[in-house]
Parts: C-alpha cells; sequence; structure tokens
C-alpha cells in the first residue's frame, strides 16, 4: 500500500449500508446453516427446553412441521437427536428400526424428499441409562472397540432409514473407519460421514443435555473428549477421521474455539463444519432477555464470525430463524 491519509480514507467504503455489503468480505447463505432438531418418543405435545428459549423436543407431527419450515427458509440442513422412551446399558433403542430417530428420519424422507439434507447425530448418550457415549466396563470405563461395534449397527439402522449423512459424536478412536467400513457393506457406500473430529470436553454443553436428557450418571466425557487446553491435538484428530473415510469434520463448540475453525481450515480440503452449541445460544438468549445485548445483531455477528474463521457450515439452533432474514 503506498497512499496514505489523506488520500487513503477507507471509512469511504464504510459510508452506507449498500456500500459495506458490496465489500463484505464474508457472507451468509441459508445453505450455510444447519439446525439441530430434537424428537422424543411419547409426548402428545412439543415440549419447550427450559435451559434453550425457543427450542423444544419435538413429536414426530411437530418435527415434521419444524422441518418443513426450515426447509421453506432454504435451510442447508437438518441433524436429527432422538430421546427414546425406555433406556438401557447399550442404548438399544438407538439402532431399533421402529426407534424414534428412525422413525422420523422415513417421516421427513417421505414430506421433503431432496429439499434440504438429512443428518443424524450417531452417538449413544441419548439412549443409555448411564448416559455415556459408549459401552461400558464392569469397572465403568468406556470400553473403545466394544462401542464401535455399537456404532456400525446405527450407522446402518440410521442409512436404512433415511440419513443422508450421519455424525459419529462419541469421540472414539477408530470411529469413522469402522462406520464407513459398516455403510460400504451395507450397501450404502453413498451415506456421507460428518466427523466429529474436534470434539472439546466442554462446559458449554449444560443446555443441550437437558434437551437431549443425557447427562451422564456418573463421572465426565474427558477420557474421549478432548482437553481444551490442547490444540496441536485438533489436527491429528481431524486427519485421523480423514484418512479413515470422513466427507467432512467437525469443530465443536464454535465460538470459543475459532482459532481451532481456522487451523483446521487452513489444513484440510474437505468442508469444515462448527457447531454453535447450547451454551453459545444459551447465554445469547439469556443476556438479551435481560435488555444487556442487543439479540439480532449478537446471533448474527456470532454466525459470522465462525463464517470468517473458516466454517463452511454452522449447525446453529438459529438456522430458520436466519434464514429467513437472509432470504
Amino acid at each position: 500500500m503506498s497512499a496514505q491519509f489523506p488520500v487513503a480514507r477507507p471509512r469511504r467504503l464504510r459510508r452506507t449500508p449498500a456500500l459495506r455489503r458490496m465489500v463484505a468480505e464474508t457472507t451468509l447463505a441459508p445453505a450455510d446453516l444447519v439446525l439441530p432438531m430434537f424428537v422424543k418418543e411419547g409426548i402428545s405435545e412439543p415440549q419447550p427446553v427450559a435451559s434453550m428459549p425457543g427450542v423444544v423436543q419435538h413429536t414426530r407431527d411437530s418435527l415434521r412441521k419444524a422441518a418443513h419450515e426450515a426447509a421453506e427458509a432454504g435451510v442447508g440442513g437438518l441433524i436429527l437427536f432422538g430421546v427414546p422412551a425406555v433406556k438401557d446399558g447399550v442404548g438399544s433403542a438407538a439402532d431399533d428400526p421402529a426407534g424414534i430417530v428412525q422413525l422420523a428420519l422415513r417421516d421427513l424422507k417421505s414430506d421433503l424428499g431432496d429439499a434440504t439434507v438429512v443428518m443424524t447425530d450417531l452417538c449413544l448418550d441419548e439412549y443409555t441409562d448411564h448416559g455415556h457415549c459408549g459401552i461400558l466396563t464392569a469397572a465403568g470405563e468406556i470400553d473403545n472397540d466394544a462401542t464401535l461395534e455399537r456404532y456400525a449397527s446405527i450407522a446402518v439402522a440410521q442409512a436404512a432409514a433415511g440419513a443422508q449423512v450421519v455424525g459419529p459424536s462419541g469421540m472414539m478412536d477408530g470411529q469413522v473407519g469402522v462406520i464407513r467400513e459398516a455403510l460400504d457393506k451395507g450397501g450404502y457406500s453413498d451415506v456421507a460421514i460428518l466427523g466429529y473430529s474436534v470434539k472439546y470436553s466442554s462446559a458449554y454443553y449444560g443446555p443441550f443435555r437437558d434437551a437431549a436428557e443425557c447427562a451422564p450418571r456418573f463421572g465426565d466425557r474427558a477420557t474421549h473428549q478432548q482437553d481444551p487446553a490442547n490444540a496441536e491435538e485438533s489436527l491429528r484428530e481431524v486427519f485421523l477421521d480423514i484418512d479413515e473415510g470422513a466427507d467432512m469434520v467437525m469443530v465443536k463448540p464454535a465460538g470459543p474455539y475459532l482459532d481451532i475453525v481456522r487451523r483446521v481450515r487452513d489444513a484440510v480440503d474437505v468442508p469444515v463444519v462448527a457447531y454453535q452449541v447450547s451454551g453459545e445460544y444459551a447465554m445469547i438468549e439469556a443476556a438479551a432477555e435481560k435488555g444487556w445485548i442487543d439479540r439480532d445483531r449478537t446471533i448474527m455477528e456470532s454466525l459470522l464470525s465462525i463464517r470468517r474463521a473458516g466454517a463452511d457450515i454452522t449447525l446453529t439452533y438459529w438456522a430458520t430463524e436466519v434464514a429467513k432474514k437472509l432470504r
């Protein structure tokens, strides 16, 4: 740059909204957004999630309506989390053909066709009576390899019901490779895998555990989710997942880990996804309810920051609302 003030005046391009729009370096589009949705078995009306204002546990019928609304708004995708009526030690409902997510998948496949991408969370914590992400040993520790067998079965069940993308979120070693092999052997080689490659052991997940009813009954998930102190480890996890067949990779949470989003974006040539998690959502909603922040501006700024950091796709509970505004 050779020109200096007073010749150089960067403010010239900030004078009007139209100028700012024209030169914006980062933009959002409805297709960049994915809406997480909770569907619960055995309820007759949607159940509000107290810690996440505006979010509900859906019935099958209300899920269909909300999914249609999201697709009409142009939202890029939906990701389903199931809350079964009965839980057990191995999460039997997770791969039951008559399980709540499989039923909901068939509903959405029938209703929406290819109007939006229908994705599934692939884990066990919503389905186990102990609330952990895998099968437990007699000592109460997660058995990584036994858990992988369950993940493989769940992946095939979700694919058979209509999932276009499965998202293994349990952070078990080797999960992507085992799932890819199971899908291919089952005749579902066209089903994509979104690797939850960088999932931190985060305090920001608290409200989600209310929505999915999956808080662990003892201990925590620090033995398999990543230590918030670590960054280099993130790239190792990402490269392992890509080597095993992940089609996309995720960083979770998003806002507190924008540095990791950027590191991953600079390192890989597959789509990078970031999850704006329940705690991020709840804090903005709570502060806005108090009148401490401008809700709409804060939502948009938070999503732009995730996009600016390098995320191609963002999971956010505001997906439908924001998509409508963008259109």
